[in-house]
């Protein structure tokens, strides 16, 4: 099979998120891999990781990587980490899945949406992005994905408004079976949507400038490995007398070490202002209150409500009224508890 025609035949995933959002599971679970466990693996990913695999009958590529849309990354590993996964998920994605908590607030994957449009056009979240929550476990046991979205999640909609109206779980309580059918469902959506996308896959100036450089590569190391000469500055046809068998027989390797693009990092990740003592209580205001939006519907909540509100305010004051409102959530829960009995 040629390299187009292989390219053409396989789905290109691209999964996104924060530091414990559950990327690698979501891999796993895409290729049916089964791996023990593992506590923060997620944190232990530090580059940019391509598998591939065939699941629910299609061949699939799935590239994953750390978290380098947040704030905290150095802007030349920033670089580096945009310019490899674009490398290895050329020549475009079909779909970039975001992983998203469904118990956290959804500032941090907002701001990934903004980052996406900015790299690779509108289209990029409208068209080709799928919200792939993770964590489901942190809901109560009777409560469906759809209904808690509804019903307390506001931030939680809007990501999923701003990609089409396009979420999913492979997170199941019912087994391996259960699963199977999830990783069916969501390649379903993913084909669903480059269907109406009119498009092959996502595609955008810098997916064809990592794909003309992953290309030069493959000739490069063909013709080393043949030894024969680098091809020539002036070289008008590269890669004449290069098979495509050849050719993609040394594509990982290419995909790898294809360099880094020409990203304008700065223009899309402005350095943060110095923070001052008003807008760093506001923060603090605002991820309480996001926070709370869910609190009422998870697991052992009253204590986590005193304990967030103990740490808003600081100080004596603050453990004592932490305290206070710990104890009257519990109250007002137990009586709920006993009056529906």
């Amino acid at each position: 099979m040629s390299t187009s025609a292989a390219q053409s035949a396989e789905l290109r995933l691209v999964v996104l998120g924060r530091t414990g959002a559950g990327k690698r599971s979501a891999v796993s679970s895409i290729l049916g891999l089964h791996e023990p466990p593992q506590q923060d693996a997620d944190a232990a990913a530090v580059q940019e990781s391509k598998h591939r695999g065939e699941a629910a009958g299609r061949q699939v590529a799935v590239v994953s990587g750390p978290a380098w849309f947040g704030s905290g990354c150095d802007p030349e590993e920033r670089r580096r980490h945009i310019s490899s996964f674009i490398a290895l998920s050329s020549p475009g994605p079909h779909a970039f899945l975001l992983c998203v908590p469904v118990n956290q607030p959804a500032d941090e994957e907002a701001n990934a949406l903004d980052v996406l449009e900015k790299l690779f056009g509108p289209s990029a979240v409208s068209a080709n992005t799928i919200v792939l929550f993770t964590h489901i476990e942190e809901l109560e046991e009777d409560e469906q994905l759809e209904a808690y979205l509804a019903t307390w999640r506001k931030d939680l909609r809007e990501l999923v408004e701003r990609c089409g109206d396009r979420y999913h779980t492979l997170e199941t309580r019912s087994g391996e079976a259960e699963e199977g059918n999830a990783v069916e469902e969501l390649l379903e959506k993913v084909e669903q949507a480059v269907s109406v996308s009119g498009t092959q896959h996502c595609s955008c100036p810098l997916y064809q400038e990592a794909e003309e450089r992953v290309r030069e590569r493959q000739v490069e190391i063909v013709r080393r490995r043949r030894g024969g000469d680098q091809v020539a500055p002036t070289d008008s046809r590269p890669e004449e007398n290069v098979t495509e068998e050849e050719m993609e027989a040394v594509r990982e390797e290419a995909e790898r070490s294809a360099g880094d693009l020409d990203v304008d990092v700065d223009s899309i990740f402005p350095s943060a202002p110095a923070s001052s003592a008003p807008s760093f209580l506001w923060g603090l205001w605002e991820k309480l209150t996001g926070w709370v939006r869910w609190l009422p519907k998870m697991l052992r909540r009253e204590a986590l409500l005193g304990a967030l509100v103990g740490l808003f305010v600081g100080g004596p004051y603050g453990g004592m009224m932490g305290a206070t409102v710990g104890s009257v959530a519990t109250e007002v829960g137990r009586r709920r508890t006993q009056k529906s009995k």
